[in-house]
């Protein structure tokens, strides 16, 4: 299995690893089961994502598909973070095997994940701006 460039360099360098004390907005996905557990803490000011954290529990591509999916939404307009996807996340990497697609899968769904919590922490119900948020582990049962 080979990894772009890209994808090594964000699986040694990851970028924006941690967690955010006072987070506006917590996601977390994945199970133990299929082995990747991803958790991101976003702050929001003005409707701009100001800082984005991860932790991830997981091979090599998840860690730099939680790594890129964050550079990808840092500073950005909520609107415009809910717009990534798993793809926009692989074309960034330049690419993923595809029995690893479902990391960038999860990447995407723990952004959304924490803007539907930002949501409901601010009493508002996420399902219209988010959408239905299934279980993102379900992309595991493909390979």
């Amino acid at each position: 299995m080979l990894y772009s460039e890209k994808v090594m360099e964000h699986f040694s360098n990851p970028r924006n690893v941690g967690e955010i004390e006072d987070a506006d907005g917590i996601g977390e996905v994945g199970n133990a089961q299929c082995g990747d557990i991803m958790k991101m803490y976003i702050q929001v000011k003005d409707g701009l994502i100001t800082d984005v954290k991860f932790k991830t529990f997981g091979c090599g591509a998840a860690i730099a598909t939680s790594s890129m999916a964050t550079e990808l939404i840092k500073g950005k307009p909520i609107e415009d973070a809910l717009k990534l996807t798993n793809k926009a996340v692989i074309e960034a990497l330049d690419g993923l095997p595809p029995v690893k697609v479902h990391c960038s899968v999860l990447a995407e769904q723990a952004i959304k994940t924490a803007i539907a919590d930002y949501y409901t922490r601010q009493g508002i119900d996420p399902t219209p701006i988010v959408g239905d948020i299934s279980d993102a582990c379900d992309a595991c049962h493909l390979h």
